[in-house]
């Protein structure tokens, strides 16, 4: 991997800078979107209807994008995907401005940009290795999943400000300007081009290769396995932790407020922790498994919590334990697989991480309705613990690591795992 250049940090710098820019305008975008049609409309279908537009294509497209980040240029597509999302949004503000944004209009264009950062998403991971060394690696993760929860805590607020001062249409040249900052950003960081080994394969045969490859490498396919249990399993109580609350400890607007920061804190927080003591753990694998089952503990928690400042803390807590499984997942597929197939592997985990979670809460949800909050938390925090020490006790912790010229899986002693 080229990550060898005297000027890495500042490349990381500017190319963190950029996507730090782009992603504030999408999410203001995102909150902006939801409570524009909220406001207008009213209708619970409409909400549904733009969550499924705004995640189903970025599922569906994450496959292709990693293929395409093993084909072309990384730089070049997110350039490119950014550029179009630009695009795409400048033209629905101007109809928009003519008095022809309609519901279409709007799930269209959700649609488009959720598809283009399918495109993206594979191949802004698959790049960072290029760029930072591998002993950095974990650092520069935290400091990303760092960014991204600040955003996440303050976009909100920035998104609220713009659209009641000056509408929807502001809030989407805002986004249209923060793409092309962004894109401008990303031409001053430098890159290698990937070389690729053996047989050209058709882009079908890319994509089978991408299976195998996963299916193949032991470690690879544990760490997707574990983030997708555990995303899958906590994803509702992460959600439903607003329902806890008024149900059990009041529907004061400050205490749903309470408990969304301390939440959006704890990320931000667990980002920011694994990016001073993440690059000191020698055994990531290990962590991930620690902190899966502290999440699924953690859970049970939720559920029998008493006191609204337990249950607060609880969530902060879940989140740094996310942010412990999250950031080492990212590291090791980073480092593990190799360039040529990162492309893939970060495509499909891309849909692990869009699809748990929404998961999640189709399967959850309804039980809310139907039983205890409570009792939905402790039963989904008892499933974790059981999938985690089930994976745990069949040697799953044990992976295998790849050697470093073939690429095959190599056997390990049992003290030797992890």
């Amino acid at each position: 991997m080229s990550n060898g250049s005297d000027n890495w940090k500042r490349n990381v710098l500017v190319f963190l800078g950029g996507q730090t820019v782009s992603s504030l305008g999408s999410m203001i975008v995102s909150y902006a979107v939801m409570w524009h049609l909220t406001i207008e409309t009213g209708s619970a279908a409409v909400l549904t209807t733009s969550v499924v537009a705004s995640m189903l294509p970025q599922a569906v497209v994450s496959v292709f994008g990693g293929v395409w980040a093993d084909r072309h240029s990384r730089k070049l597509l997110i350039i490119g995907a950014d550029s179009t999302i630009a695009a795409v949004t400048l033209l629905l503000a101007l109809l928009m401005l003519t008095g022809s944004g309609d519901l279409w209009m709007i799930y269209l264009a959700l649609a488009a940009r959720s598809a283009l950062a399918g495109v993206q998403s594979p191949a802004v991971n698959a790049m960072l290795p290029q760029i930072v060394p591998k002993e950095h690696l974990m650092r520069v993760n935290g400091i990303q999943q760092s960014i991204s929860s600040g955003i996440m805590l303050f976009a909100p607020a920035l998104a609220a400000a713009v659209y009641a001062s000056a509408g929807i249409v502001t809030v989407f040249f805002i986004d249209v300007v923060t793409a092309v900052g962004g894109v401008l950003l990303l031409t001053l960081v430098p890159t290698t081009r990937v070389v690729r080994s053996g047989e050209q394969l058709s882009y079908f045969g890319d994509l089978v290769a991408g299976v195998r490859y996963v299916r193949g490498h032991a470690s690879v396919r544990w760490v997707m396995t574990l983030v997708a249990v555990v995303m899958f399993m906590a994803g509702a109580p992460a959600h439903l932790t607003p329902l806890m609350v008024s149900r059990s400890f009041g529907d004061a607007v400050w205490m749903l407020s309470v408990n969304e920061l301390f939440w959006s804190v704890g990320m931000l927080l667990g980002g920011a922790a694994m990016a001073t003591v993440g690059p000191k753990v020698k055994r990531p694998m290990r962590l991930m498994a620690a902190a899966s089952v502290v999440v699924g503990v953690l859970v049970v928690g939720l559920g029998v919590s008493a006191n609204f400042w337990v249950f607060s803390v609880l969530g902060l807590v879940i989140c740094l334990g996310f942010q412990a499984l999250l950031v080492p997942a990212t590291t090791v597929l980073q480092e593990r697989v190799e360039e040529s197939m990162s492309g893939r592997v970060f495509g499909f985990y891309g849909i692990v991480i869009s699809v748990a979670m929404p998961l999640s809460m189709v399967v959850f949800g309804p039980l809310a309705d139907r039983i205890a909050v409570e009792s939905v938390m402790v039963l989904a925090g008892v499933l974790l613990l059981v999938a985690v020490l089930g994976m745990l006790a069949a040697g799953a912790r044990k992976p295998r690591p790849m050697h470093p010229h073939t690429g095959e899986a190599v056997a390990l002693q049992p003290a030797a795992a992890a």
